[in-house]
């Protein structure tokens, strides 16, 4: 495929923030801040969208994430309105591009990679997928730079039970996988796994092995709505942060090759309860 006259490279799936497992730019966020922040969601949603396409080449997923990166830059005036959007949103908030193009970073690689033959190698990958969503919104928020280690660790938790939530999709539908090689010939597991009814003994070995580290990571997040200085930022992260740790509680005790695990309305409600201590 050219890029030459492309209009709009976009393909939209139809998912959207009630589709994710946190809150996206909630009525809890100041109102000057919402729609900075869905513009960088819609970004991201169709970056992500292009990555994941069934039916996109390799090569045209990389010619159509370039192409959205070069309206990002200004390098070019059409081809993605989503990224256009975000370049003005940028430019009104003087929050830097860097947040948008680390992400085109991670669905780059998704776009020709669908193996990872170690946890750093997915680690790697973590920090442009998700690392970059958690800062974005602090640095449109002013907040100060100590809050990045806690928010990469709350942004890579989510992003590791994500990746354990569509484990069995990911394969069947993308021939993907992102549980590292390594772990699996550790306990003996095999990616073909995922294609059984119901996980076997030594891949629930290594779900536990990953959630074990989500819950240090989730342990290392605990600080950041105690040090986020926005009032309603802070309930905001609470709550991402008590969902986090309700959905690896979750995953903990059921089987995500047997049937989707989600979070429940009754997960929200105690996440937002907890969530008040603190407006304290």
């Amino acid at each position: 495929m050219s890029d030459a006259g492309l209009e709009n490279v976009e393909i939209w799936s139809g998912k959207g923030p009630g589709d994710e497992n946190f809150p996206v730019g909630s009525r809890l966020i100041a109102a000057k801040f919402r729609d900075p922040i869905h513009r960088y969601y819609m970004f991201a949603r169709n970056a992500d969208d292009i990555a994941d396409s069934a039916t996109l080449s390799p090569r045209d997923k990389l010619v159509r994430l370039d192409i959205m990166e070069d309206v990002l830059l200004g390098r070019r005036q059409t081809g993605s309105p989503s990224a256009l959007a975000l370049r003005e949103s940028l430019a009104r908030t003087g929050v830097t591009p860097k947040h948008a193009t680390d992400l085109l970073v991670a669905f780059r690689q998704d776009a020709v990679k669908s193996r990872y033959a170690t946890i750093d190698e997915l680690y790697s990958y973590c920090y442009y997928s998700a690392v970059p969503v958690g800062r974005y919104v602090l640095d449109l928020h002013g907040e100060r730079h100590v809050c990045y280690s806690p928010s990469d660790a709350l942004c890579t938790s989510l992003q590791l039970l994500n990746h354990m939530q569509d484990c069995v999709k990911d394969l069947a539908e993308l021939d993907r996988c992102y549980l590292p090689q390594s772990l699996l010939d550790h306990f003996g597991a095999t990616v073909e796994d995922l294609r059984r009814p119901a996980e076997t003994p030594a891949m629930r070995r290594v779900f536990v092995t990953l959630l074990d580290r989500i819950d240090r990571m989730n342990h290392a997040a605990s600080e950041l709505p105690e040090i986020v200085r926005n009032g309603r930022l802070r309930i905001e992260t609470g709550i991402i942060h008590g969902l986090s740790q309700r959905l690896a509680r979750r995953l903990v005790h059921n089987d995500p090759i047997a049937r989707r695990v989600k979070l429940s309305k009754g997960d929200a409600v105690i996440a937002i309860l907890k969530s008040l201590y603190y407006l304290i």
